[in-house]
């Protein structure tokens, strides 16, 4: 496996740099599953889902979220289609890597394996979008559709982050106001994936990954994957040295959620930014594309991120996510 031997400036990918060798796998850690329904009569018991799953793994499932599974179907068709289009088509609206919007192809390199993720995506965030959407003759409804979907994923992301808050002392609105779409610093994003359909002779390849071993940047992932697509394993923190996996199934009806770095600093680390990543096909199983869409919470470019204990230097969000961009995508 090939690593990378960079330097960087956060002790977060000082972390990710060591966790680029295949492990192993186990079935016996628990990715809880939390019911969202009546969530205001149920707000308190459901903060404590939460938390207790947060703490535990930094992984959770959640239920009856409120986003209609059609709507889901149709973001996916969506992604689909845009994938489709032509190279030419899609190259026209390139990733802008300072503002971590557009199309990339094969341009992720982790710090954790040093080797190009095997996908495309696309990133879609609200305020930096000019220039970067598909034409209606080259897509149709592509705008309308993600920017609906996007907007339902903020809605489910507050109601999560505002258990979150509670625990954490802070008010519950705090982390929507530091999420502001109205904002022109807003820089949540909607990430369209499409890994790339496996070659029967890369099935052993150990070098490539669909995505290698990483932590997310933002507050709070919401993750939709696709039924018999899997590949997602997780990696808790405690257990990194000895990097035993666990597979998450995916399963339409529910979100696959992480916390990520930014709400493990803003936490003073109570609440874990764990290692996740999506490892190539065995033989035997489904080697076809991959899609899935991921709706990253990123707290606006000039919110302080400040934890109740000021166990760290208050940080912009924008700076911050700024670091961690620049050592995960080469240069464009």
């Amino acid at each position: 496996m090939t690593t990378t031997t960079a330097t960087y400036d956060l002790a977060e990918l000082q972390k990710e740099t060591r966790m680029g060798a295949m492990g192993s796998e186990t079935a016996s850690r628990e990715i809880r599953r939390i019911d969202l329904s009546h969530f205001a009569q149920r707000k308190t018991e459901i903060a404590d889902q939460l938390w207790d799953a947060a703490v535990d793994v930094g992984f959770f499932q959640i239920v009856n979220h409120g986003i209609d599974l059609a709507e889901v179907h149709k973001a996916f068709a969506m992604t689909e289609r845009f994938f489709a289009l032509p190279h030419a088509v899609k190259a026209q609206y390139p990733l802008k890597k300072a503002l971590n919007v557009g199309w990339e192809s094969r341009a992720q390199v982790r710090p954790s394996t040093g080797t190009p993720d095997q996908k495309e995506s696309y990133q879609i965030t609200r305020a930096h979008m000019a220039g970067l959407w598909p034409t209606d003759e080259e897509l149709a409804g592509f705008q309308s559709t993600m920017l609906n979907f996007e907007g339902q994923c903020w809605q489910v992301a507050m109601q999560v982050l505002s258990c979150f808050a509670w625990k954490l002392g802070f008010d519950e609105a705090f982390f929507a106001r530091a999420h502001d779409p109205a904002q022109a610093s807003y820089q949540s994003t909607l990430r369209l994936l499409h890994y790339f359909a496996t070659p029967p002779e890369q099935q052993a390849s150990l070098g490539l990954w669909r995505a290698g071993a990483h932590t997310d940047f933002d507050c709070l992932t919401l993750l939709f994957q696709r039924q018999g697509q899997g590949g997602l394993q997780v990696c808790p923190g405690k257990e990194m040295d000895t990097q035993a996996w666990t597979s998450v199934e995916p399963d339409e009806q529910a979100i696959t959620c992480n916390i990520g770095d930014m709400l493990m600093r803003w936490s003073d680390d109570q609440l874990p930014s764990n290692f996740h990543r999506v490892k190539n096909p065995l033989p035997g199983e489904y080697m076809g594309p991959r899609y899935s869409i991921a709706f990253f919470a990123q707290a606006n470019r000039d919110a302080i991120i400040e934890g109740p204990g000021k166990k760290y230097p208050a940080i912009a969000a924008g700076d911050y996510l700024n670091q961690r961009v620049a050592a995960n995508f080469k240069a464009y």
